[in-house]
């Protein structure tokens, strides 16, 4: 089994980050292939960098040129799982939603802690479309930028702790969903500091996506991810 784990900014270290989370839990004989886009910004932090990473990541997994099984989308909040979904007959998994429903086996309600403020809104919409915003208690922001996270593992452990533990007192939060594929490998020492289940929505994704895979289950094509129709488009793909 072949997984893409595609990274929605260009920033090379957090694909392999994001990459090395996605190996740490996947099964035997699954092969995990990281992907960054092949343009688009080095952090993807609002709507106008979420909607270029759309077009983005679909235009990188259109380019791989090898079989694959299923297709993550390493993106929080973001844009774009729909248009994968028209693309790509294999399963096609969003670690914003991968993460969200994982939360909810784990406890009553969930909060995310993600990166900066302007990201909330986003995530709040994503969960929404997706019909998992019930059993959401709160979605917070730690104040940092996405390439913060990498420049100070520790100080952003303690600011990601810090509303994850409000999260738990002050929303009633029982289980918590780090909220950036940047935080992949910070999941252990924020659990160390709130005592509650955490989970990452990579390692969600991978052994959703692997679940699919080995039920035989694709995407419906009957409707809402029927592939794109045949049309002319003008000046794309972009003259370089």
């Amino acid at each position: 089994m072949r997984i893409l784990v595609v990274n929605v900014n260009t920033t090379q270290s957090m694909t392999d980050s994001i990459g090395r989370t996605a190996r740490s839990v996947a099964a035997p004989g699954t092969e995990i292939v990281p992907l960054t886009p092949l343009f688009g910004a080095d952090s993807v932090e609002g709507n106008y960098e979420s909607y270029l990473a759309a077009i983005a990541v679909m235009e990188t997994v259109r380019h791989y040129d090898q079989p694959f099984d299923a297709v993550i989308q390493a993106g929080y909040g973001e844009h774009g799982r729909e248009g994968l979904q028209e693309l790509l007959e294999v399963p096609v998994v969003d670690i914003t939603e991968a993460a969200a429903s994982t939360a909810q086996f784990l406890g009553h309600k969930y909060s995310v802690v993600t990166t900066l403020d302007r990201a909330v809104p986003l995530i709040e919409d994503r969960l929404k479309l997706a019909g998992l915003d019930a059993r959401c208690a709160s979605v917070r922001a730690s104040g940092l930028g996405v390439l913060e996270l990498e420049a100070d593992p520790q100080a952003a452990v303690e600011a990601i702790a810090a509303e994850a533990v409000r999260a738990v007192q002050d929303d009633h939060a029982e289980v918590i969903c780090l909220g950036c594929g940047g935080m992949a490998e910070l999941n252990e020492r924020v659990a160390a500091r709130t005592g509650v289940p955490i989970v990452d929505g990579v390692a969600a994704a991978v052994t959703i996506a692997e679940s699919l895979v080995r039920l035989g289950l694709k995407t419906s094509k009957v409707r809402t991810y029927a592939p794109p129709r045949p049309k002319t488009f003008k000046d794309w793909p972009p003259r370089t």
